[in-house]
């Protein structure tokens, strides 16, 4: 593999990026960098050249971004890249002997590129696909449950991909899954789909704040803000729609998390769907969802959602005929960087930087994405408040507890026999909920369980009777986060 390339291949890709063209610099550069590694597998340093001439950024900047993110990379490496994890669940699902057999197959080692230049071998913290380990992605393709057996069907393209698997009672955020083609827009509709904003712009703003307040959702990614509040600030700050942002935050990066996969994977319109409510609510023209560089079916499904919703004028100017509601979605890939789950550092990432987080205050409701008001939440948060919206806050109200109401996504892998993302009210224990998960299989008992997200909180088999709302988890010490669960036998 040598270093020259030819340029004239990234010459239309780069027209369509002038500024004078689309009026965008610094935050078009993400996008770009993953255009032209695509077009060449790296990003030598005349590719970088050529983006930094198009985009009027320095050349040491477009370096230092291609450093920072471990997706993109500066030395010659193949179209072709096989990731495989070697993250908690996969471990515990021996993906060490998948892992040996696909180095025997391709003759390569992590990190390595083969002598003729097609293929790249990595091994990766964790793919969010925790419920299907050992996984692993070859390009964009995805692969669950896989053995030694069965590694040579997976290298050449013969092996199935695998399918969200949902489980829980009463299914609201999850209701639509299995039961759609999450790539039509009709079949959405059919299931109640946009029955939601439809009636929202009916309504104020005002009036969807106070419903949001009345709900008492808290933000599901563990901080536990109220969306109300937040919703509230970011409507009362000061600039126009144009200078406003809805931000959903995608890029699911905790290891043993997959639900925000799983909705945009299999429910992607209803991810549509409640950002445009969201953008209705806080007075926003402007949306945006950065997805995780792992997740490629998610980001492919999104944008087909994101087309398909501007074509029925789900998206666009005067939203739905309602006049004066212009709202639109941009869907961005991220290239694997684990801190921009935070969300300073995943606003950092959309405007086309290194995805540090920045110093608070001031926070995002005043200034958040280029430095302007945004909401920004993530996949669950915002499609559980659309749920409810739809169902009623006094239904809603009367799931959960008095102090945690509702439902709340929860993702079980390891050592569990029916893995998956489940949806149960606040307030189950995490007894009943494994007990729902079908215990541990062949009939062995869980010995240690971990719980939350990378502040994870180890316990015992004796704690299960723990009940999994927010004022019991902290009453113990036990943080729910963002709803990861792996056992271990």
């Amino acid at each position: 593999m040598t270093d020259s390339v030819d340029l004239t291949l990234l010459d239309p890709i780069l027209a369509r990026y002038l500024p004078q063209h689309n009026g965008r610099s610094r935050s078009a550069l993400l996008p770009l960098l993953h255009e032209a590694q695509a077009l060449y597998g790296w990003l030598p340093r005349d590719v970088q050249q050529a983006i930094s001439r198009t985009l009027r950024i320095p050349e040491a900047d477009i370096h230092g971004v291609i450093e920072f993110y471990t997706m993109f990379y500066n030395q010659p490496t193949a179209k072709r890249v096989v990731r495989v994890c070697a993250g908690t669940s996969c471990h515990l699902h021996n993906s060490a002997a998948v892992m040996a057999a696909i180095e025997n197959e391709l003759r390569l080692q992590p990190g390595e590129t083969s002598a003729d230049g097609t293929i790249t071998y990595e091994k990766v913290p964790c793919l969010g696909m925790c419920e299907h380990g050992p996984n692993a992605l070859d390009g964009v393709h995805t692969a669950g449950r896989l053995t030694p057996d069965t590694i040579t069907d997976f290298l050449d393209g013969n092996y199935p991909e695998p399918r969200s698997k949902v489980y829980g009672q009463p299914l609201l955020a999850l209701q639509r899954i299995g039961e759609v083609n999450p790539l039509s827009l009709s079949d959405y509709e059919l299931h109640g789909g946009y029955r939601g904003l439809r009636k929202a712009l009916t309504m104020t703003p005002e009036a969807l704040i106070s419903g949001k307040k009345e709900s008492e959702i808290l933000g599901r990614g563990g901080a536990m803000f109220p969306l109300g509040l937040k919703s509230e600030f970011v409507r009362n700050a000061p600039g126009s729609p144009a200078e406003k942002h809805v931000v959903v935050n995608a890029d699911e990066s905790e290891p043993g998390t997959f639900k925000d996969r799983t909705l945009m994977e299999e429910d992607p319109f209803s991810v549509i769907e409640a950002a445009t409510l969201m953008g209705y609510t806080v007075g926003a023209a402007n949306g945006w969802i950065l997805v995780r560089g792992e997740y490629p079916r998610s980001y492919d499904r999104l944008q087909t959602a994101v087309t398909k919703a501007r074509a029925a004028g789900y998206l666009g100017k005067n939203v739905m005929g309602h006049a004066g509601f212009d709202f639109d979605i941009e869907v961005r890939l991220g290239a694997g960087a684990y801190i921009c789950g935070e969300e300073t550092a995943l606003f950092e990432a959309v405007e086309g930087k290194r995805g540090f987080p920045r110093i608070k205050p001031p926070y995002p409701p005043s200034q958040g994405l280029f430095n302007q008001p945004t909401s920004i939440n993530n996949v669950e948060t915002l499609v559980m408040a659309l749920a409810a919206f739809n169902m009623g806050y006094e239904a809603w109200l009367e799931l959960g507890t008095e102090e945690s109401p509702g439902t709340k996504l929860f993702c079980l892998s390891g050592h569990i026999a029916k893995p998956g993302t489940y949806e149960i009210e606040f307030g189950m224990t995490l007894r009943e909920l494994l007990e729902m998960a079908g215990g541990v299989p062949g009939g062995k008992q869980i010995q240690a369980l971990l719980l939350g997200c990378a502040a994870r909180t180890f316990i015992g088999p004796e704690m299960r009777d723990i009940h999994l709302a927010y004022n019991d988890a902290t009453a113990t010490s036990v943080s729910l986060a963002c709803g990861a669960i792996a056992g271990s036998a």
